[in-house]
């Protein structure tokens, strides 16, 4: 009997037309690129809720090995669309600015760190998580969409550095769109996250 599953939908980020430093061709071919996510994820789930459940079918370790890839392209896309839109600046009396001044030894030193995890040799993303059980913050280099993420660790910004992020505007040049990338961060959604991550512990 067919299990029927609540499809995800993609998040409009139209909004973002406009933000300097990324033109209307690039955003909109990135978000075509994350719809294509959404889409797989939907059509992962529905199959798999049609496969006998007791594994014997070989589809059903594809679809399972598959599904982390493909929902991971899907929410980590929203947190790098859903961070940006802002301004760039950080408020220095908020919890997040004094967070990563107190780990890293200034923001200037952490935004220092991030721009090189951003900048190392491959696709991937850079990412800032913050984990709830010690409280320290800290920036992964993430391969695949699947591979490295901090077990239990909450997600705070995401920089997508696979090719289709920047090299329509920028080439070669990775190092100029991180610069934009970070011009462009709403931090107030950041501090958001934060707060939200150490509340799930308390």
């Amino acid at each position: 009997m067919a299990v029927k599953t609540m499809a995800y939908e993609a998040k409009d980020y139209s909004e973002l037309i406009g933000i300097e430093g990324f033109s209307e061709e690039l955003l909109n071919n990135h978000f075509t690129l994350y719809k294509g996510y959404v889409t797989n994820t939907n059509r992962i789930l529905e199959t798999m809720a049609d496969l006998p459940k007791d594994g014997k079918d070989p589809r059903f370790a594809e679809l399972n090995r598959r599904l982390g890839f493909e929902w991971n392209g899907m929410r980590l896309h929203e947190y790098y669309f859903d961070a940006l839109g802002g301004e760039g600046k950080i408020r220095e009396t908020g919890k997040i600015a004094k967070k990563l001044a107190d780990e890293f030894g200034s923001f200037e030193e952490w935004e220092k760190s991030f721009k090189a995890v951003g900048g190392i040799r491959g696709v991937g993303w850079a990412a800032l998580y913050h984990d709830p059980n010690t409280g320290r913050c800290l920036n992964f280099w993430i391969n695949e969409h699947h591979v490295a993420h901090p077990s239990s660790c909450q997600l705070l910004l995401a920089l997508d550095v696979w090719e289709h992020a920047f090299m329509l505007d920028y080439g070669l040049n990775r190092n100029e769109y991180i610069e934009a990338f970070m011009r462009n961060i709403n931090w107030n959604v950041v501090e958001q996250r934060l707060e939200a991550g150490a509340n799930i512990w308390k």
